[in-house]
């Protein structure tokens, strides 16, 4: 049988969670069908989702049907909790992407849709609601091509006449498939899975999930569009996902993509990668052992002794692992396109500061992009979140997994720094009995690529092993800018050269000179203003009553906005375009209090760009970069005995390394050194 692991994506309120209900129910793993409305609905079974009607976690249902087990991964669809769905991605052979009919193509969905292109995920489209008023389905599909891209086609069974002219549309995105169209008049089954696969073509399929409506179209396409494929012999596996069961252990979720995973299987350090963002337990040469193996359904699940290649499980026993991770020879999760942009003060009260931190970060482990920190300077506990509906729900997670009563001070948006130009930093770190040199180039990159490591030092000339070691050194932390001190995005750092001494360098030397070279050259950027401060930006949809237009448009202005020529009809007018998230954090309800509550304002996090009020910015967050002492970017030298310290600007006239352009050797990634 084959085997498909699916997920169900959606804008908030478009059906997705029914349309669950309804395919776990045609399918026959459901005697009856659930509702969100009444809190009923299988899949949504936290106390949280259903006293709310929405989606927070993902759950995982599963089904059999024709030819194909069906592993389906149900995952929120409110902007506040995206960073949940796009967990999911990274763990997904299909993706169904709901529509809803009456609404079309709305601003969460075209970001979902972009999320899937990313990981590259081959994606069915379903128009729910087809029992409301709306377009037909070539409009439908019109529709949605215009905001995704792609080709979109009708994949129901009674497409008649118009089947011809899909398969043509198909036929023209690939020269292939064309030249096959124009040689028989049509494509072969393969071509068509083929295309699928490789995300030139989307099924779409249409129906009622309230009234179980085109339900049995899409799990034929489901099943006729899944294909079967073969799995590496040799073990590996995706963690994608960190949760604790009612009595707090510790479950990590898996993809099996290779071999077979069975209890007291053996995971070691060595068998770990990770991306950037989440780890594993600090330190080498762990191993652990899986304790046990849950198969979910909803919120039951049943003990097994494996599970194959393909398949969804839950484990015990492997508590060093991260969400994000890869085990054995597969490739971790990239970073994360969707990140928090918002951050808030906990207030605690009179509760225990280190009860409540560790509160927070136990659900850090199960969310990492809520980033739970203790601010040294401002002497405050600190969540970064994605909105207040987000931030409702740690709130009452607080209060009903761990009796804690916390409240929440709205605190800043997140800034970030890069720099706009190359630079070079050199750091030194020689106290008494202590030596270590380092100088590294750094390098602007395209925006949201994130930081980048390697070397291009010759071995003649710097070991590997402390190559190795200051690139470690390098990754092991977030680097602060030296504007404000805010986290430094989107540079490559690469190892220019070095230098140890034999007798009294040691592991930690490295770890210094490192950070300074890096806060140093950090420092020259800022005296050539190479510097850049950087602010979340939102892409926006504004629709509101026509004659409410100008103050719209004149509001827009001043948040600094940047957008297309509104679209109008006789009664509204649409706006679309992106907007500093710093600005339009209070709009919505001044939006509703000059419209009457007749507007709509979608808002979905489109990245870091440029700030728009630097000057104004910094002059709200005063930072002396020179001051911040666990990130200085002076240097310690010795003479007669004594170790001194050498003020940045003078570093590289006092370093002990000369470093000559034209004996540099190839660039080596850090993960390939």
């Amino acid at each position: 049988m084959k085997q498909a692991v699916v997920g169900i994506l959606a804008h908030v309120d478009a059906g997705k969670t029914t349309l669950a209900e309804a395919l776990l129910y045609q399918a026959g793993t459901l005697r009856s069908r659930g509702r969100v409305d009444d809190g009923s609905s299988f899949l949504d079974f936290d106390q949280t989702e259903r006293s709310r009607g929405i989606t927070i976690y993902s759950s995982l249902g599963s089904f059999d049907y024709g030819n194909t087990h069906v592993m389906l991964l149900d995952t929120p669809g409110h902007v506040d909790f995206s960073t949940e769905a796009e967990r999911v991605l990274h763990v997904l052979d299909y993706a169904l992407l709901v529509v809803d009919a009456s609404s079309g193509v709305q601003g969460h969905t075209l970001t979902l849709w972009r999320l899937l292109e990313r990981y590259g995920v081959p994606t069915l489209v379903f128009f729910n609601k087809m029992d409301l008023e709306h377009a037909s389905r070539d409009e439908l599909i019109s529709a949605a091509e215009k905001r995704l891209g792609g080709c979109l086609f009708d994949a129901s069974p009674d497409t008649g006449d118009r089947h011809s002219c899909q398969v043509e549309r198909m036929a023209l995105t690939c020269d292939d498939a064309l030249e096959e169209f124009l040689e028989s008049g049509t494509l072969g089954a393969a071509t068509v899975a083929r295309l699928f696969s490789q995300r030139r073509i989307s099924p779409c399929f249409f129906g009622s999930a309230l009234k179980g409506e085109g339900v049995t179209d899409l799990l034929t396409g489901l099943d006729a569009f899944a294909a079967q494929r073969s799995w590496p012999a040799t073990f590996s596996a995706r963690a994608f996902k960190v949760t604790h069961d009612p009595r707090g252990t510790r479950l990590l979720w898996l993809k099996v993509t290779g071999g077979t995973l069975r209890t007291k299987t053996a995971v070691s350090w060595d068998d770990v990668r990770t991306n950037a963002l989440t780890g594993t337990a600090a330190g080498a040469n762990w191993d652990a052992k899986v304790e046990q193996i849950r198969v979910y359904s909803g919120a039951k699940f049943e003990a097994v002794s494996e599970v194959p290649a393909g398949q969804i499980c839950a484990v015990m026993g492997l508590p060093q692992v991260e969400a994000g991770a890869a085990i054995g020879p597969d490739e971790p999760a990239p970073l994360p396109a969707l990140v928090p942009v918002l951050a808030y003060r906990v207030n605690y009260g009179a509760q225990d500061v280190h009860v409540v931190t560790r509160a927070l970060q136990v659900l850090t482990e199960e969310d990492p992009c809520l980033s739970c920190a203790w601010s040294a300077e401002l002497q405050e506990l600190q969540v970064r979140i994605m909105g207040e509906i987000q931030l409702e729900v740690l709130q009452a997670t607080l209060q009903q997994r761990f009796d804690l009563q916390v409240s929440f001070e709205e605190g800043s948006v997140l800034y970030t720094e890069t720099i706009t130009g190359s630079l070079r930093g050199v750091g030194h770190f020689e106290p008494l009995r202590h030596y270590a040199e380092v100088h590294y180039q750094l390098d602007p990159r395209p925006r949201g690529t994130g930081m980048s490591f390697g070397s291009v030092c010759k071995l003649d000339d710097f070991d590997l092993n402390w190559q190795r070691l200051t690139l470690a050194n390098a990754q092991e932390r977030t680097h602060r800018g030296v504007l404000m001190g805010a986290p430094l995005v989107d540079v490559g750092l690469t190892l220019l050269g070095g230098r140890a001494h034999l007798k009294h360098t040691e592991g930690g030397d490295f770890r210094q000179a490192t950070y300074r070279a890096i806060r140093q050259g950090l420092m020259e950027g800022r005296q050539k203003s190479l510097c850049q401060l950087l602010e979340p930006w939102y892409t926006f949809d504004l629709i509101l009553p026509a004659d409410k237009l100008g103050k719209a448009l004149a509001d827009l202005q001043r948040m600094s906005a940047r957008f297309e020529a509104p679209q109008m009809d006789e009664e509204t007018a649409h706006i679309k375009g992106t907007v500093p998230v710093a600005e339009v954090r209070s709009y919505p309800l001044e939006l509703a209090v000059f419209t009457g509550g007749r507007a709509s304002l979608s808002c979905v996090f489109a990245g870091y760009e440029p700030c728009h009020n630097t000057e104004e910015v910094l002059a709200a967050h005063p930072y002396d970069p020179e001051a911040d002492l666990p990130h200085s970017p002076d240097s310690v030298f010795c003479a007669h005995g004594a170790g001194y310290t050498v003020k940045w600007p003078d570093v590289p006239a006092a370093a002990h390394v000369e470093i000559d352009p034209r004996n540099l050797g190839p660039y080596i990634s850090a993960s390939e050194l």
